[in-house]
């Protein structure tokens, strides 16, 4: 007797669809880094938990880790180890996973973010804030100081004591072009 195989639900292709991902796996998900590189991973469980998240993604020592789920929303929220999402509903898009212990907070814009890695660039404070990166840029903001404008490859330390502000802007232009 051959055995079929199982057709993969694409749950980013089912919620841009506007439908929710069906009740049976297996299921492609898209797990990041921590620049916002996504690459597929295929889950069979309907409700996989952090650690079959990490594990599907292709990272050994689990424990090594964090995961966090993108939500529909925008916003990003850890899933543990052995907590569990249920990718059926439609609520989850993506994942990120970072080589970590640890995670830091920050906002953009008002929101406020939960990271995995103790830098970023200013070009992921721009994806994760929704704008355009050609025609935004992004400040961090020193309390009692100047903004300081963050350029794309610019690296931002995160594990500084107290949360870190940041906010996004439409780039000034001129007739010579950017200033």
């Amino acid at each position: 007797m051959t055995t079929v195989p199982k057709e993969v639900e694409d749950i980013l292709d089912a919620l841009e669809a506007g439908r929710k991902p069906r009740d049976h796996g297996p299921y492609k998900v898209q797990v990041s880094d921590n620049d916002l590189n996504y690459s597929a991973a295929v889950i069979d469980d309907p409700t996989p938990t952090g650690r079959q998240i990490i594990e599907g993604a292709g990272f050994r020592k689990a424990e090594e880790h964090l995961v966090f789920q993108v939500l529909r929303n925008g916003e990003l929220e850890e899933l543990r180890l052995e907590e569990t999402t249920d990718l059926r509903p439609g609520q989850v898009e993506r994942f990120l996973v970072f080589p970590s212990a640890a995670s830091f907070r920050f906002d953009i814009d008002g929101k406020r973010f939960e990271w995995g890695h103790k830098v970023i660039s200013g070009r992921v404070l721009k994806k994760l804030a929704e704008v355009d990166p050609a025609k935004f840029a992004v400040w961090q903001v020193i309390p009692g100081k100047d903004d300081i404008l963050i350029g794309d490859t610019d690296l931002i330390c995160l594990a500084d004591a107290g949360l870190e502000h940041f906010f996004t802007g439409v780039t000034q232009t001129t007739e010579g072009g950017a200033v």
